[in-house]
């Protein structure tokens, strides 16, 4: 499986994001998707999971209610719609992919399989 992220950019705090994250490769509908996050100097952070049929999330406790992961298998893609940003939510964020799915949620990265790149988010205050 092969990510790409895209989306990222700079938002005035309160303001609204979306990022994307395609997939290539059979197993992508089989797989539970995870959004990571690291600000600079810290540890990369869960914040949120799909499951692979969608039909379950997961989201950390800073991002409820604001952040909402989806995903459409037949494009292949997953989403991170972020409402109301914060500053504190600048960071690189990145997709993952678990393929061995085994259980649900998972938030530690060693837990993923494939990441994208990773795409830089800058809420200003």
């Amino acid at each position: 499986v092969q990510l790409q992220a895209s989306g990222g950019g700079l938002v005035q705090a309160g303001g609204s994001l979306r990022l994307s994250c395609v997939a290539s490769g059979r197993t992508f509908s089989r797989s539970a998707m995870g959004w990571f996050r690291q600000a600079p100097g810290k540890e990369r952070e869960s914040v949120g999971a799909v499951s692979w049929l969608g039909d379950t999330t997961y989201y950390t406790d800073s991002v409820k209610g604001r952040f909402t992961i989806s995903r459409d298998n037949a494009k292949n893609t997953v989403y991170l719609q972020m409402n109301s940003l914060k500053p504190e939510d600048t960071a690189v964020y990145y997709c993952a992919a678990d393929v061995d799915f085994l259980r649900f949620p998972q938030t530690l990265a060693p837990a993923y399989d494939y990441w994208g790149q990773g795409t830089q988010v800058t809420v200003s205050s």
